[in-house]
């Protein structure tokens, strides 16, 4: 019989957040195996990985993408730390989800949670599985599944990753795989909410308007200026809101001097082709997650209590 210690009680109960007695029994019926015992915890239905992880936040993790023929997908995983991100294991289910998505073609997250990842489990069974032996938790954020031709970026080990999709006739030739990756960079380089102009919805333009109106109206040096002549400066105000939010009118990262759509206009007319690119997808690990935000003090007293 396996000698049980403080040590694999904590480490079981750190993994699970069942109490200490539960955990003990558990490990001295798995004779000390922690797998096993998490197993029976799951068996006895102990665990409830929804309730023991609701409260932590999973802002962490890795945007990963794959492509087969036609198919492109993208995902973002979160973890807690970027220590299980940079986790083999971790790595590889990421990778085995992208390759589901890609097969299966699910419409959504819960569609995604319900497809089967193997014979013997779903989505939904498998990610309970990892947060049960790693001991963090895990949220499949969103994935995007795009049909044509593509470039794609991934920055540093998943921290940002894109997909550009283009409509072309010279997708074959010699320089457009560095021409489409170099529009996927340009991407990952600056946040972009919109393609073009025209993509951009009208309530935004309008609400865009009325605070450029509102800022000209508070400044002084415009109090007597002509009501058409503050119409103006807000037009003039309003190219700039398109250079800064649509990819075709930014600033071309190579080469400051043309704008996204004049680079696009040039590989095209350099290739003997029409070149258009139709859509874009960036997502950033972690954004708009609200990170804890430990004190520090606080923690040093939690890791210093009662020694």
């Amino acid at each position: 019989m396996a000698n049980i210690t403080a040590k694999d009680v904590a480490e079981l109960r750190k993994r699970t957040g069942i109490g200490m007695m539960e955990c003990k029994k558990a490990l001295v019926e798995a004779d000390g195996d922690l797998d096993a015992a998490i197993k029976i915890l799951r068996e006895k239905g102990e665990l409830k990985a929804e309730s023991k992880m609701a409260t932590r936040i999973a802002a962490d993790g890795v945007v990963a993408i794959a492509k087969e023929g036609n198919l492109t997908a993208m995902i973002e995983v979160n973890s807690e730390t970027d220590f299980v991100a940079k986790n083999e294991t971790f790595k590889e289910f990421v990778n085995e989800l992208l390759a589901l998505i890609i097969a299966q073609k699910p419409a959504d997250i819960d569609a995604l949670m319900a497809c089967q990842y193997d014979a013997e489990m779903t989505v939904e069974a498998k990610i309970k599985e990892m947060i049960f032996k790693i001991g963090e938790k895990l949220t499949i954020r969103r994935f995007v599944i795009v049909d044509g031709i593509t470039s794609t970026y991934i920055h540093g080990t998943g921290s940002i990753g894109v997909i550009a999709k283009f409509e072309t006739n010279v997708a074959d030739h010699a320089d457009f795989a560095a021409f489409a990756k170099n529009i996927a960079l340009q991407i990952g380089a600056y946040p972009t909410p919109y393609l073009s102009r025209e993509t951009v919805p009208a309530s935004v333009i309008e609400e865009e308007k009325n605070i450029l109106l509102a800022q000209i109206a508070n400044d002084p040096a415009n109090a007597k200026k002509p009501e058409q002549i503050k119409l103006k400066m807000v037009e003039g105000r309003i190219s700039k809101f398109y250079d800064n939010n649509c990819l075709l009118d930014m600033t071309y990262v190579k080469d400051d001097e043309m704008k996204v759509s004049q680079y696009v206009a040039a590989a095209a007319k350099e290739m003997g082709g029409d070149i258009k690119i139709v859509d874009f997808y960036r997502f950033e690990k972690g954004e708009g997650i609200q990170k804890r935000e430990e004190n520090f003090a606080d923690e040093i007293a939690k890791m210093t209590a009662g020694k």
